[in-house]
């Protein structure tokens, strides 16, 4: 039984993780367009490359920790907070219920890496950092 939870919970880190790791690459091959983006939905132009730069590092640097399952449950408890604003802003003050909505459905993924951990199947239960 074991066995089927670590590999349960390597699969769903991949799949929770596959959206933000290809937001994070699609963000660094078009940055002028994201950032065209996130100023039209209403950011502060000033802070605009800077919150581009969180947004990559939050999106790649967490999805890939969430796939190896290397300090999982950090990873995603920032990215989980990283989200509220970010539905906030982009989704729920545009009306794009859907959108949010998945997004409320992400957080709840994200919320059980926090709390249960990577698994067995992880970096950090291979250090022995984290009991599988």
């Amino acid at each position: 039984m074991d066995s089927l939870r670590n590999t349960g919970a390597l699969l769903g880190r991949i799949m929770l993780a596959f959206i933000f790791v290809m937001a994070g690459i699609q963000k660094i091959s078009g940055p002028a367009a994201t950032m065209h983006y996130m100023a039209g939905a209403g950011l502060p132009h000033s802070l605009v490359p800077e919150l581009f730069v969180l947004s990559v590092i939050v999106e790649l640097l967490g999805g890939l920790m969430l796939v190896f399952g290397w300090h999982a449950e950090l990873a995603a408890f920032i990215m989980f907070l990283w989200l509220i604003p970010v539905t906030l802003a982009f989704h729920v003050a545009t009306g794009q219920t859907i959108e949010w909505m998945k997004n409320l459905a992400i957080m709840g993924g994200l919320l059980m890496v926090a709390v249960y951990g990577p698994g067995g199947y992880s970096l950090s239960a291979r250090s022995g950092r984290h009991a599988a």
